[in-house]
């Protein structure tokens, strides 16, 4: 079966979650074909693991001083920031036999596709198990699964640009603490796409886009009309509310 690609779009978070939901169910439900999708942030927004806490993790009041979304993603892993110009982000939903077996191998296989993308970029990056993307040691894209009923999501960032102090004031990290000795330790850890090429955002989109989709049968599509609807009551009902959002 081929594959249905979305071309990046920009959402806001409850939209962005509830659009990888639906399309999840849509896969499970043999509606939609597997699907890759690109995406931004807007506005800006912090996300953080299912099994996270948001008011341990995120400055909530801040987040709202500033405008920036707070978001429960149905992935795990860790608190992100999700600058509305500092990443590209992408979505991988298709059943689990659509990849290679094991949670290890799928990460690779498909972190694999983002690899490929940034080398076109002249950017040589490698798969750090468990779900890292690295360049010179540095982590450049950070990734999540989710499974349920046969069907595999998985999602990811690829830093384009990177504000530290901006993120640490986002999360719940003590003003002591956000010396310059830790955001010099931050940087010294994490790397963005501007380090190594002067691509616009959209560049990068269009380098991951042939990445993703070198030697696959695919399509350009849309969201059913079903999907939509299922995607606009998830945002409204599910990925808006306080009872998702502060489950824990």
């Amino acid at each position: 079966m081929e594959w249905r690609v979305l071309k990046i779009s920009e959402n806001a978070a409850c939209s962005n979650m509830a659009i990888d939901e639906a399309i999840s169910e849509a896969v499970r439900e043999g509606k939609s074909p597997k699907t890759i999708r690109f995406y931004t942030w807007n506005p800006s927004a912090v996300s953080i693991g299912r099994f996270q806490s948001m008011r341990e993790e995120v400055n909530v009041e801040r987040c709202r001083e500033l405008g920036v979304d707070t978001i429960r993603r149905i992935t795990g892993g860790g608190a992100v920031y999700h600058d509305k110009n500092g990443e590209v982000t992408y979505s991988v939903i298709g059943n689990e036999t659509d990849f290679r077996k094991g949670i290890r191998e799928s990460y690779e296989e498909i972190c694999g596709w983002v690899i490929n993308g940034l080398g076109q970029l002249g950017i040589k990056a490698e798969f750090a198990p468990i779900n890292d993307i690295v360049v010179n040691g540095k982590k450049i894209s950070g990734n999540a699964q989710a499974r349920k009923e046969g069907v595999l999501l998985q999602h990811g960032t690829i830093l384009y640009d990177l504000n530290v102090k901006k993120m640490f004031g986002l999360l719940n990290v003590s003003k002591e603490k956000i010396s310059d000795k830790m955001i010099k330790n931050v940087e010294d850890r994490v790397t963005r796409v501007l380090d190594y090429s002067n691509v616009t955002q959209e560049g990068l989109y269009e380098a991951l886009l042939s990445g993703f989709t070198e030697g696959k049968e695919f399509f350009f599509g849309n969201l059913s009309e079903e999907e939509k609807s299922r995607a606009e009551e998830l945002s409204k009902n599910t990925y808006r509310s306080d009872e998702w959002n502060f489950s824990r």
